[in-house]
Formats: structure tokens, sequence, C-alpha cells
């Protein structure tokens, strides 16, 4: 396949937003307080996470993006802030004076993750009634919308911005969470991995038995495409037709954190280019498959999408 022109297509993403910290160190001993390895952190890393790491990565692949979401006025909002202008992303972040920037610190010893640390509370009424205001104002000026909802509270009009979208004829492609998808009605496309959707239709026999279960969630809920991101099985595209199967393109799994981000980034992507909803999901797969080779979040260039 040939890449498609991505320069003119423009994405707007709503969603949870969060600042990952990594703190690299090594590990030479075990503490005499617990039975816990002592890690001498002697680097620290931060990177945009959540809905603004699906920001960075719609960048990387050469698209427009505006990013939308809810920060504390905190250091780790302003950290978030500055890292997306220093990536060019052009962002809105509304600032909620009683919430907490969302941080996720993970420690490493040895390039391997040791513990995970989650900061994390949810947003003010108010200031996702004015987020909402602005999601009305930029719809028009976009060819696909994203809505990354991570379950931290910033997608709480997400019905609502469907809706609106619809209404604009924008397709909108939502990145669920939890185990009720009835938010999720009319969505053009939703990209949920085997653990989530398990939550919502759950354990599945055989292929027969979940595409059953998907048409029947698809139907309920007027959803147009079901993209089920299956790690190292690979990706299922289910729309009216035959599911539709590609196989994992990884040559070595090192980290699959963020991978999703960088799925719906692509597929999103690769849509408004002019790409099939199948041939995105071969775009957005490949896209997987270079982003699960590098630690943490991370993204896929065009370059190394070609490659």
């Amino acid at each position: 396949m040939n890449l498609p022109d991505t320069r003119h297509s423009r994405i707007l993403v709503v969603g949870d937003v969060m600042l990952d910290r990594y703190w690299f160190g090594d590990v030479a001993r075990i503490s005499p307080e617990a039975p816990v390895p002592v890690v001498k952190v002697d680097r620290v890393e931060e990177r945009p996470g959540g809905a603004a790491n699906v920001a960075r990565n719609i960048a990387a692949l050469g698209a427009e993006v505006a990013l939308l979401s809810v920060v504390g006025t905190d250091e780790a909002g302003h950290s978030l802030a500055r890292l997306l202008a220093e990536a060019g992303i052009e962002a809105s972040l509304h600032e909620d004076t009683q919430f907490n920037t969302t941080v996720k610190l993970r420690v490493l010893g040895r390039q391997q993750q040791l513990l995970r640390i989650d900061f994390e509370s949810s947003p003010t009424h108010e200031v996702l009634d004015s987020k909402l205001v602005e999601f009305r104002q930029r719809i028009a000026d976009c060819n696909v919308v994203i809505l990354s909802d991570y379950g931290k509270g910033g997608l709480a009009h997400i019905a609502e911005m469907i809706r609106m979208a619809c209404e604009h004829e924008k397709p909108v492609l939502v990145d669920p969470k939890g185990d009720d998808y009835a938010r999720y009605a009319g969505a053009s496309v939703i990209t949920p991995n085997r653990v989530e959707l398990r939550e919502v239709i759950g354990r599945w026999s055989d292929e027969n038995d979940l595409s059953r279960r998907v048409a029947a969630l698809r139907h309920d809920l007027g959803i147009g495409a079901l993209l089920l991101t299956r790690s190292e099985e690979g990706m299922t595209l289910f729309t009216d037709g035959r599911p539709r199967y590609e196989a994992a393109h990884a040559r070595e799994v090192y980290d699959v954190s963020g991978a999703g981000d960088t799925v719906i980034a692509t597929l999103a992507v690769m849509m408004a280019s002019g790409e099939s909803l199948e041939n995105a999901m071969r775009w957005a797969n490949r896209a997987a498959g270079v982003v699960v080779g590098k630690l943490g979040t991370a993204t896929c260039t065009l370059d190394e999408l070609k490659g």
C-alpha cells in the first residue's frame, strides 16, 4: 500500500490527558526496611499521555491536530502544556483549580518497570461545560473526531459530543473504557482491546461466538464498526460484512503502554486522508507494531510506517 497524503487531514481529539513520568535507575541491593529493590534514580523523563499521546501520534504522522481537555492548575498541568507546545500541538487545556492533573509515575530499574504510581481526581462540572461549548465551536473545522476515554471524568458529555459529531457528519472514533458502552451509542468506530471488550460482552467461546456478540452490541448501540485490538494476535475489524483480520506486525514486543493511542490516532489520520476503514486498519496495525518495540508511550512517524 502507498501512504496517502496526510498533510491536510484535521483531527479533533477530546479526552483525558495525563503526564507520564519515568524514573530510570539501577538496582544494586534490596532494602533493609522491606523485601523490595532499592532503585538509585539517575534519569527522569516526562511524556504526554492519554489523549495527549493520541495527539502526539497524529502530529507524528504529519496531520493537523487540535486537542481539547482539562488539567489542574498544578506543576504537572504546566509540564504537560509545555510538552505539547514543544511538539507543535494546538492544545486547549481548560484549567480546573479543584482538579489534580493525572500523573502516571513509572519506576524502572535496568529498563524493567518495577512500580507504577497513579495520581488522579475528577474535574468539576463547570469546566466540563465550558469544554463542551468549545467542542461545539471546533467541530466544523475537523475531518474526524477522536474521543479518548481513560475513565478519568473528562468525557462526562461524551454522548452529547457524539450526537453533535453525527449532526455535522463527522466520523467519530472512540477509545472506550468501562463496562457500559451505552454512552458510545452512535459512534462510527470503537477500538477496545480484548480485556475491555470482555467486560462488556463477556467471554466468547470461539470466533463465531465473538462475531455474534459484537454484532449484537453494534446493533443495539448503532455503532458503525468495532476494531478489536488483540495484542500478539493482531486486530479484527467488525462491520456489516465478514470480520477482517490482520496479523500482528511486531517483531519484538518491548512495551505495550500507549499502543492503543497509536492505533486510534493512525486509524483517524488514514480515514481523514481518504483511506477506507479496512486500509486504515492495516496502517494502524503497522503503527502498533512499531510502537510496542519502544519503551513507554511512543509515536510512529510516517518514515517508520513506510518501513
